[in-house]
């Protein structure tokens, strides 16, 4: 039995003739321990996807199973690291790492859900910060304290929405080794969606593209033959991240180029120039 498991999943906003079907046929299976990453397009569906997962969203057919067990609502079992941060902006950085631990542990003794929260801000190299509020952190702080957040609730399994997409090349890189590093410690189940091929195979045991929607589905999986720990340097001399990579890459833009031709009518531009005033 899988871990995660998703079965025959469609999902439809709207009602009527104003109805809009954003997934199609959604099959997944994860297993435990297992990294998993889902790339697509801006506007696919992705997130459309993982709040399924996570069950702020419930399908309109098909079900989602997480250890066999139908997704009814949210769960301190999946926790999300979203885009934005999300935190309270009139708290530090130690509350608001302290206020989910509070909910998830609530017959916890304080002393020891206030260890537990120097445990994950310290896991995220944030401890000089941890009474400072957000409004006086950087972008990529701010999204550790996000990741810090989300894992001091011991999730079984991790959800990530691209959480790193809005920061800059160096800080991104620095946090998918804190995720990995704390992935490789406690083997948790991850589920990473993003945009980036590199960071997936960087990241991943298995990528699976999600075709554009509307009606959007999981495409063929690609899985990644590299031994972690995963070097960033010496990636690119590696024949099958090379092979991996132009593989992915080869197939996102074959469906790419099928989303410019399919349904759209073809227009004859008028034969303007500019008015020259010489």
């Amino acid at each position: 039995m899988a871990y995660l498991e998703l079965k025959n999943v469609y999902k439809t906003y709207g009602q009527g003739e104003f109805a809009t079907e954003v997934l199609s046929n959604i099959n997944l299976s994860i297993e435990e321990g297992e990294f998993v990453a889902i790339v697509g397009f801006t506007g696919s569906g992705k997130t459309t996807l993982i709040n399924l997962i996570n069950g702020l969203l419930t399908p309109t057919k098909g079900e989602v199973l997480f250890k066999g067990k139908p997704v009814l609502g949210t769960s301190h079992e999946r926790g999300v690291i979203f885009q934005n941060y999300s935190l309270l902006p009139w708290l530090t950085v130690g509350q608001n790492v302290f206020m989910a631990v509070k909910e998830a542990f609530p017959k916890e003794k304080r002393s020891v859900l206030q260890e537990m929260v120097k445990e994950y801000v310290d896991m995220v190299n944030l401890t000089p910060a941890i009474h400072k509020r957000p409004k006086e952190l950087s972008g990529g702080m701010r999204q550790r304290v996000a990741v810090a957040r989300a894992l001091s609730m011991k999730p079984e399994m991790i959800l990530m929405d691209e959480p790193l997409g809005a920061l800059d090349a160096l800080t991104r890189g620095n946090l998918q080794d804190e995720i990995l590093n704390i992935w490789g410690k406690e083997k948790r189940t991850a589920l990473l969606i993003t945009n980036d091929v590199d960071e997936g195979i960087y990241m991943a045991d298995r990528i699976i593209p999600l075709r554009p929607g509307p009606r959007a589905t999981l495409g063929p999986e690609f899985k990644i033959d590299i031994d972690r720990p995963r070097d960033k340097t010496e990636l690119n001399d590696n024949i099958n991240f090379k092979k991996t990579r132009n593989a992915i890459i080869e197939y996102l833009m074959d469906i790419g180029d099928e989303r410019k031709t399919e349904g759209h009518d073809i227009y004859e531009l008028p034969d303007v120039a500019p008015k020259s005033f010489v």
